[in-house]
């Protein structure tokens, strides 16, 4: 049995430079793992079948179960899995909690099954998979160009802090959708945000708060009713500066170190909100 942690992430530049011919749009983002995780486990079986803490989730649309197949299928294996997810990343919150759990299955297939695959390969599968998939078959620190299949790996950051505030919203069906059919012309912007956040990075491997960056925040407050009283109270709690983190709607913002952090963090607790203190360094397998 093979055990995987898969990794939340969120968007520290998040950039739509115009929409493609095909419908979808062109993106440029500077995205960063966190230490915020999904717990998954795989054993060998005969079939394809998923348990999952979240009963929602479990069905043959969850990414994982997609995952497992298309594997199955590309390489002609015939073993099968019983895979089992713990789900502590919030769904649907901009996270990619989703995408986390399918790269962590080709990957951990791949061993599993002996599949001797390239990381390239892999890739390719990903992208089949979603957007963002690719991405977290690198994990860390990365570019993500396209539609977010494109990925190039930087050096990886100095460790950092950040806060998420969960707010309690309804859940939007087809939300990404949503919030991209909200943009037009003068939402589009050149990359010049994703540049000087990467070169600051190149430098010292972080980037200040004010070079973050979302296209989402200027619509989020009509994309999400009641959002704008949640920032309102994260900023209250002393935030430094806030940001969607992906489509949203959960909210993150950097701290100067952790002691800081946990200041914030107990701040929101002391106000019954949902919030999470996660860092850019990842857990270990234990």
């Amino acid at each position: 049995m093979l055990t995987s942690l898969a990794p939340a992430k969120i968007n520290l530049v998040l950039e739509v430079l115009s929409k493609r011919d095909d419908g979808y749009h062109e993106t440029r983002s500077l995205i960063q793992t966190i230490s915020l995780h999904d717990i998954i486990s795989f054993e060998l079986a005969r079939g394809i079948s998923l348990e999952c803490t979240e009963p929602s989730l479990q069905t043959s649309d969850n990414l994982v179960v997609q995952a497992a197949e298309l594997l199955r299928k590309v390489c002609g294996c015939e073993k099968g899995v019983k895979i089992g997810l713990e789900k502590r990343i919030p769904w649907g919150a901009g996270l990619g909690g989703g995408s986390s759990d399918a790269a962590a299955t080709l990957l951990a297939l791949e061993k599993l099954w002996e599949l001797e695959l390239q990381i390239s390969d892999l890739v390719g599968l990903a992208a089949r998979l979603g957007s963002d998939v690719p991405f977290f078959i690198h994990k860390g620190t990365a570019l993500a160009e396209g539609k977010g299949e494109k990925v190039t790996p930087l050096p990886a950051s100095l460790p950092g802090w950040f806060i998420l505030l969960l707010p309690p919203l309804p859940q939007i069906p087809h939300k990404t959708q949503q919030l991209y059919s909200r943009l037009d012309k003068q939402h589009f912007t050149g990359g010049q945000f994703v540049g000087k956040a990467i070169e600051a990075w190149l430098q010292n491997r972080r980037i200040s708060p004010s070079l973050l960056f979302n296209v989402f925040d200027s619509i989020a407050f009509d994309a999400f009713p009641g959002l704008e009283d949640y920032w309102e109270r994260f900023k209250e709690a002393g935030a430094p500066a806030i940001h969607l983190a992906g489509s949203g709607p959960a909210l993150f913002a950097p701290a100067d170190n952790e002691a800081a952090a946990e200041e914030l963090h107990r701040c929101l607790c002391q106000q019954g909100l949902e919030a999470y203190i996660v860092s850019t360094i990842l857990p270990q397998m234990v």
